[in-house]
């Protein structure tokens, strides 16, 4: 119900005070009138100040997620259809479409969903009860968008199979929207194709957000004898080769993105220039530093390492271990590649982490650039958790 007012405590909703989208449970004062969990409600200011309207949750911690800062705005079809517009727009501006994430949660103040475009694929991923119940008409109208630009969409599947939905108090969700289709999905990325599989892959099936960091490395690929850690589907590894490496190894643990980049490698024909190995990482590196193996440049690309802050403690350990590791068995002015996709692991600690990683490996670092997410994957400056991946390049130098 439209008509619930939410009172916030005096002092309280700093977060969207400062243009974010999140209130939290210890900042409501009061709930006047009766709601349902995923409702619309109005939120006002201790004072009776409109803050403007969002989906309350009783269930989870963020309380309430806002979807406009406008007292009058109806939550409609007609909303919907403009937030979606806006985003796709954006998206045109500012990044190549052929596979692209559209939707970005509250970065595009349609908080709580993700929605992947790959070729004429879409995948949704809904984490927020609110949103969830307009998932479908949101499908439905990003639909009719893209086919006035020509982009016909052939199929949909929801990827809402993440634990962090049962914080919200909903199940895990996963299949089609709509009827069935072939889930592996070829799509062209930098010139690079790739066999996407959305029902089995990680998260949504491909990192999009690593997209042009990919495109940034081949510079210092040119004949190099290129280590590709945590290669997943081997997406760095083809950037290596597609830039002219001499030789590409690419690591990773799962038996299962081994093949899958394998068989990208023989989509690309390139398979004679690009390996792939299923290893643990941080048993590999040191394995190499005892062989004498030395690398023209290594690539770290881990998964998040932390998901809480209270997980911190160890991440940094593991970013520190891996990037000492990486930082050894590389030749004296070669070149290192490395990120966190982690939210809590923020900019500065990451940069502390790798300097001391640095100092203990007698290395001095000269930075080639620094980078972050995709611009399809925009960074909300008022919303913290939207600026999530760090991506250095270094050239790692001995002493001089």
């Amino acid at each position: 119900m439209e008509n619930v007012v939410v009172t916030l405590k005096k002092g309280e909703g700093r977060t969207i005070k400062s243009g974010g989208m999140w209130v939290y449970d210890n900042e409501i004062a009061s709930v006047a009138g009766e709601c349902q969990p995923g409702d619309m409600v109005s939120v006002e200011d201790f004072d009776g100040y409109p803050m403007g309207k969002g989906f309350f949750n009783p269930h989870s911690k963020i309380r309430i997620r806002m979807m406009t800062r406008r007292k009058g705005q109806e939550i409609n079809r007609g909303f919907l259809e403009m937030r979606i517009r806006d985003a796709w727009e954006y998206r045109k501006k500012t990044v190549d479409t052929g596979s692209c994430r559209i939707i970005f949660g509250e970065a595009d103040w349609l908080p709580g969903l993700v929605v992947d475009k790959f070729s004429d694929v879409l995948v949704v991923q809904s984490l927020a009860l609110g949103i969830d119940r307009f998932k479908e008409a949101i499908v439905e109208i990003l639909k009719g968008i893209l086919a006035a630009d020509g982009i016909q969409i052939r199929g949909v599947y929801e990827r809402s199979d993440v634990k962090v939905r049962r914080q919200e108090g909903m199940e895990l969700s996963k299949g089609f929207l709509g009827p069935a289709f072939d889930t592996k999905v070829e799509i062209q990325e930098n010139g690079i194709r790739y066999l996407v599989d959305v029902k089995e892959g990680q998260k949504t099936g491909f990192f999009l957000d690593q997209k042009y960091n990919r495109r940034a490395i081949r510079a210092v690929c040119r004949d190099a004898k290129v280590l590709d850690c945590f290669t997943h589907t081997g997406s760095f590894a083809l950037n290596a080769g597609a830039a002219g490496a001499r030789s590409v190894l690419g690591v990773d643990a799962s038996q299962a993105a081994i093949s899958q980049a394998e068989e990208n490698a023989a989509l690309n024909g390139m398979e004679k220039i690009v390996d792939f190995q299923c290893a643990d990482v941080f048993g590999l590196l040191p394995e190499l530093e005892r062989k004498g193996e030395k690398f023209d440049v290594v690539i770290l690309d881990p998964p998040a390492f932390t998901k809480s802050r209270n997980s911190i403690k160890n991440a940094v350990k593991g970013y520190r271990e891996i990037n000492l590791r990486a930082m050894k068995i590389i030749q004296d002015g070669g070149y290192l590649a490395t990120c966190s996709c982690s939210h809590f692991m923020d900019y500065e600690l990451f940069t502390k982490t790798i300097r001391q990683a640095a100092a203990n490996a007698h290395k001095r670092l000269r930075q080639v650039e620094y980078r972050t997410q995709a611009p399809d994957h925009p960074i909300l400056w008022a919303a913290e958790e939207s600026y999530y991946l760090k991506f250095y390049i270094f050239q790692v130098c001995g002493e001089k």
